[in-house]
């Protein structure tokens, strides 16, 4: 059994949308977390190899600490087929970001590495038995997403977009 089946393909969108907010840069108040603190929603499209398409809902929490260089997150996403539930630790030293995560619905958890180029981040997300690569920008108070899973899995792209409360 994959570990994108449909009742567990979407503990991988959990992390992705993490790294969404961090991909704006360092602010000038901060690490590179610091204008991400508070409340964030936003929705897209999960498309799998079939071609069919399906509409997500997501909200995410983000404390970040005093000096913007550490983030936690709770993010809750769900449509029609799929219901998450993740917490998320991130750092970040030098332009490189790296953390874990937890999917509580389906006990999955991970890693999350990557690197920040201005108002973009490529990165990697890493489970047991599967990966995915993403990449994001950010301008203003929105954020893309685009997660494509590596290997033989159901889906083939995941795009979201999020915007700051």
């Amino acid at each position: 059994m994959s570990f994108f089946s449909s009742k567990s393909t979407i503990s991988i969108l959990g992390p992705a949308v993490l790294l969404a907010g961090l991909a704006s840069g360092a602010s000038a108040a901060g690490g590179v977390f610091a204008d991400y603190a508070g409340y964030w929603s936003g929705e897209g499209t999960i498309s799998v190899a079939n071609g069919a398409n399906e509409h997500i809902r997501c909200k995410a929490t983000y404390a970040v600490d005093a000096g913007g260089d550490a983030l936690n997150q709770t993010l809750r996403c769900a449509s029609d087929s799929y219901k998450l539930e993740i917490t998320s630790n991130v750092m970040s030293s030098g332009g490189s970001l790296s953390g874990s995560w937890n999917e509580a619905t389906r006990n999955a958890t991970g890693n999350i590495s990557g690197r920040v180029n201005g108002s973009s981040i490529v990165g990697t997300i890493a489970g047991v038995g599967f990966s995915a690569s993403l990449s994001l920008t950010t301008h203003g108070k929105t954020q893309s997403v685009n997660i494509r899973p590596e290997g033989g899995t159901d889906i083939r792209d995941v795009s979201i977009t999020l915007r700051k409360s």
